[in-house]
This record gives C-alpha cells, structure tokens and sequence, in this order.
C-alpha cells in the first residue's frame, strides 16, 4: 500500500528520466534544425508561428532508456522492452525527417506491435468476473493478433492527441501515475507488489515531465512521430506486463479506461473521415483538440482539460480495478471540471465578438482561426 511507501523505488527512475531528458533536448534541437526535421507554419494544421524542431522523442526515450538501464535490474523484459522502444523511436525519427507516406507510418506501427509481441511480450490471457472468483481464459493463437491491435492503436491513439503543446507527455505522465498505483494497490492481501511495473512507470513519468519542461506551452521543442511513438510503445509494453496480465477481474479495463480520451478520440476520428468518404489516414482538424480551441479555450487550458480528464478516468479506472475510494476523488475533480466548465462558457457569453476568420480543413468543417495558434501539429 501507499502508506508502506512502495513508490519510492518509482523516484530514482524518475529522477534519472526527467534530467537525462532535460540534457539531451537541446542535443535533439540542434540535430532536427540541422537534417531540416522541423515543423512548417505555413503548413496546413500546423499552429505554431516559427518553425519548431520535432526530435524531442528522442530525447524521451534516452531519459527512459538510461533509468531501466540504471535501476531495471528487477526488470525481467528489461532489454526486450529497450529494444523494442529504441526501434520504433529511431523508425519514427526517419519519419520526423523524411515524412513518410501515412500507409508505409502504418506498416510500421503494425511492425512495431509484432515485435513486441515477437520478443514474447503478450497478452497472453485475460481474467473474467464470475460468482467463485476471476476466470482465466487463455487466449492461446488470439493473444497475437491481439496484442499487435493494443501496441498499433496506443502508436496511433497517442499519436493523434499530439495536437497541442503538452497535451500527449501530460497525458502518459498521468496514466503512468495510474499504472504505478495499479501496481502498488493490488487486489488481495497476499498479492505481490510488481518491482517491475514500478520502475517502468517512474521511468516513463520521468521522461515526460523532463519534456514539459521544453514542451508546455509556449514549446520550443515537439516530440514528434519519434516521441509519440515511443510514447504508445511504453504504454502498451508497461500495461502488458503489468495490470492488462494480472489474473484479477476485468483488470484489463485499467489502461482502457485511463486512455480513453486518445483511444476514442482515435475511434471517433475513424467514424468521421469514413462518414466524410476520405481515407482513414487523412488528416483533419477534428480531433478533441481542435474542438476544445475552438470553444475559446487557450492552447494551456485545453492541455490542462485533458489532464484533468485523463485524472478522472484514471480513478475510475481504479476503482473498477478494486480501489473504491479513489471515486470520491474522481467525483470531486468531475464536479470541479464541470463548474469550470460553466465559469467559463459564461464568460465566453459575455466577452464573445463576431468576425472571426475561419480555418478550412479537408475532412472537418471550418474552425476559427484562434485553433491554429500555440499547439502541435497533429
């Protein structure tokens, strides 16, 4: 439990991450202005004023990497889980500079979800609610295909809610918190804390918080493909080895729930280009971001909604994992959001104007140009 003070071996991971992060990111800038890996504002859907340097992914993985290489000695899937983020990290970055086509970025994201499921990191059962207990059910030859679908879609989920100026490394920041509780509150007295979970989770809060730091709006640096890549990788190895294994009831629900702002985001956008009879990978500017500036929220406050968001489902996640208390905390900050919320379209009724100029994006309907400013290409 909390109170025996099982996250301090999540600190030194954490540490480590955050300021191995915060040294190579400058590294990271100088060599994306160098091989010409910047973001364009005169681009399309890009919302920055000045050309920006999209190599911080890099740098996230070279913090999380050093902390499991540093603290991951009780890290069984250590170099399985190394070797597989370095891969898609370095695969994305020749994306960051060469901008690949979107069906070969798919491809590689599929391949990404092979291989970790190749170096035998799976999900390799599921337990179900029953009236003696939890029922484990093996998913034998469906475990593959399975786990390639969870690591693609974390690339993907992740990948499109990396729109605004700190919004993807919050998010993971905040469901690596989740994941660490998880680990810590297990359900039964007798179950063992999971060392291994811990530290992959400092490791990975780490790296995200030392990217804030140069990411927060107003950025300097974006991760790019190479960082919200990597980002989907960590996610999807940790919750396989960690809550998405464990022989408990519907613990699989955990990851789903605390990521369900980019996982339904992702399904909505699927709907909507398909309803639009675009491609599937056609860009647009209707993601969740996009509608939030569009509501008159600043690039800080709707990272900040999806921070708080992710917070809600977090606890809920929790609380169907077995820790009924952190409802009360779910409710508190639900409510919260909500008179915000109120506060703040009342405050748009009183001081809005007319004569916005609008943002015309295939695949959405116009936008007020106010979306176009301070956030991360999507």
């Amino acid at each position: 439990m909390l109170a025996d003070a099982a996250w301090l071996p999540a600190v030194p991971p954490f540490l480590l991450a955050s300021a191995v992060c915060m040294l190579v990111i400058p590294l990271t800038m100088a060599l994306a202005r160098h091989v010409g890996a910047e973001d364009d504002p005169g681009e399309e859907r890009r919302m920055h004023g000045r050309r920006m340097p999209r190599l911080g992914g890099i740098a996230m993985f070279a913090g999380f990497a050093m902390a499991l290489l540093v603290f991951g000695n009780s890290i069984p899937s250590r170099w399985q889980v190394l070797a597989v983020t370095l891969a898609i990290t370095v695969t994305m970055a020749v994306d960051d500079i060469l901008q690949l086509p979107p069906w070969t970025k798919l491809a590689l994201e599929v391949a990404a979800g092979g291989l970790v499921a190749a170096l035998g990191i799976t999900i390799s059962y599921i337990a179900l609610p029953g009236h003696e207990g939890s029922h484990v059910v093996d998913l034998s030859w469906v475990a593959l295909p399975i786990t390639v679908a969870w690591i693609t879609g974390l690339q993907i989920s992740i990948n499109l809610i990396d729109g605004v100026d700190g919004a993807a490394a919050g998010v993971v920041g905040i469901v690596a918190v989740v994941l660490l509780l998880a680990a810590i509150n297990r359900v039964g007295p007798h179950a063992p804390v999971q060392s291994d979970v811990i530290v992959m989770s400092g490791a990975l809060m780490g790296c995200c918080v030392g990217f804030l730091v140069f990411n927060f709006h107003p950025a300097r640096v974006i991760m790019g493909d190479s960082g919200s890549h990597f980002l989907g990788v960590a996610v999807g190895t940790i919750t396989i080895l960690g809550v998405a294994k464990l022989a408990v009831a519907l613990s699989l629900l955990v990851p789903l729930v605390a990521l369900g702002l980019p996982i339904g985001d992702t399904a909505f956008a699927i709907v909507r280009r398909r309803r639009a009879g675009v491609g599937i990978a056609q860009p647009d500017a209707g993601h969740l971001h996009h509608r939030l500036l569009s509501l008159g929220l600043t690039v800080r406050e709707t990272a900040l909604a999806f921070y708080l968001g992710t917070a809600i489902l977090g606890c809920i996640g929790l609380a169907i994992f077995g820790h009924k208390k952190v409802l009360f905390a779910a409710i508190v900050m639900l409510v919260g959001a909500l008179a915000a919320l109120l506060r703040r379209n009342h405050r748009r009724g009183l001081d809005e104007a007319g004569g916005d100029e609008y943002l015309v994006v295939p695949g959405r309907a116009a936008l007020p140009t106010r979306a176009r400013h301070g956030g991360e290409a999507d």
